[in-house]
């Protein structure tokens, strides 16, 4: 869940440098083990496919390990979880498309206005159907390959849930797939469906890609706002209000775990790939909250993750557990964005 936004605005002064079902900004061949390939929805390489397990460590990453730690580590208690919750719908030529109205969060001109295709039975995150009846963000995801489009929206609703329904959400980011992407994503200062501005679904690892063995991305994460501090780094466009410490990271810094983590010390075979691919890829932190990893849930997967993977199984893990990637130095928060 994003924060209020700051209204005091700085000037800016730097720049940073720059498996799943579906078809992935350029991530750049130096930051890691070799060319990236395409990946999860997206037709062109992006950050997220990058391996970067050989990639540098920030000079001040200690600094930053420590300030986490000092801050109380994880949200939740300090408690590596995992969140199942977000759904991922599938559309196609013949799926209903809807308009909404604006909700009260809205940020112009950050957040794109466009018809919204609706698929039967779908949801928004934590919720059975598409009204947003628990006070949570409430993303709605619908990816419809066809049309080489991914919408993504944050606080969506329609209610009574289904056709006919009033909808309304709080922002839209809309992704051509087809595309490689800059380092500016949608546009620098701009925010997305995720605080960082980054596209989330492509993210989000699955039941599928863990009982085959494998996640070839990198991983979503999020972090208490009160752990970071205002401003960001490339590959995030965007941040919010933040009340970290002198030493505490910017917002869509990515972190990797350590390569002498034991991985047998995990419980099990589940938790061992995602491990793996946070050794490989990374995560990314997207937005501000307490659970710190996002799956897609299982509704539409084969594998279910009763059967493949606990929320707490990486409950283990601890900040220091991990290093920080350099990707740059900080981008001061403007919100001045520019499409």
């Amino acid at each position: 869940m994003r924060g209020a936004l700051p209204v005091l605005l700085v000037s800016l002064v730097g720049c940073g440098s720059g498996g799943g079902d579906d078809t992935g900004v350029d991530g750049g061949s130096d930051r890691g083990g070799g060319p990236a390939a395409a990946g999860p929805f997206f037709t062109k390489p992006m950050f997220f496919d990058t391996d970067v397990s050989t990639a540098g460590v920030a000079g001040n990453s200690d600094a930053i390990i420590s300030s986490l730690r000092a801050a109380g580590g994880w949200g939740n208690g300090d408690k590596f979880q995992i969140d199942f919750s977000i759904n991922v719908l599938r559309a196609d030529a013949t799926t209903p498309h809807q308009a909404f109205a604006k909700g009260g969060d809205w940020s112009d001109p950050d957040c794109d206005v466009a018809d919204v295709p609706i698929p039967a039975g779908g949801n928004v995150e934590g919720n059975d159907g598409y009204a947003c009846t628990d006070g949570g963000d409430c993303h709605l995801l619908v990816m419809d390959a066809d049309a080489h489009t991914l919408y993504e929206l944050w606080e969506a609703s329609l209610e009574p849930s289904g056709a006919g329904s009033t909808f309304t959400a709080s922002c839209l980011a809309k992704w051509d797939t087809s595309i490689a992407y800059t380092d500016t994503l949608r546009g620098a200062q701009c925010t997305s469906a995720d605080a960082a501005g980054f596209p989330m679904a492509p993210m989000l690892f699955t039941a599928d890609e863990v009982a085959a063995g494998s996640i070839e991305h990198a991983i979503r994460f999020i972090l208490p706002n009160d752990r970071l501090q205002q401003g960001y780094v490339v590959p995030a466009t965007h941040g919010t209000r933040t009340s970290g410490g002198a030493d505490a990271p910017f917002y869509g810094f990515q972190l990797r775990l350590r390569a002498d983590f034991d991985l047998a010390s995990l419980p099990s075979d589940g938790a061992r790939v995602v491990a793996k691919a946070l050794q490989k890829y990374g995560m990314y932190q997207a937005d501000g909250g307490n659970i710190a990893l996002t799956a897609r849930d299982d509704r539409a997967s084969t594998a279910k993750w009763a059967d493949v993977l606990d929320a707490h199984d990486l409950a283990s893990l601890e900040v220091e557990d991990f290093e920080v990637i350099d990707n740059g130095p900080e981008i001061p928060l403007t919100l001045d964005c520019a499409r």
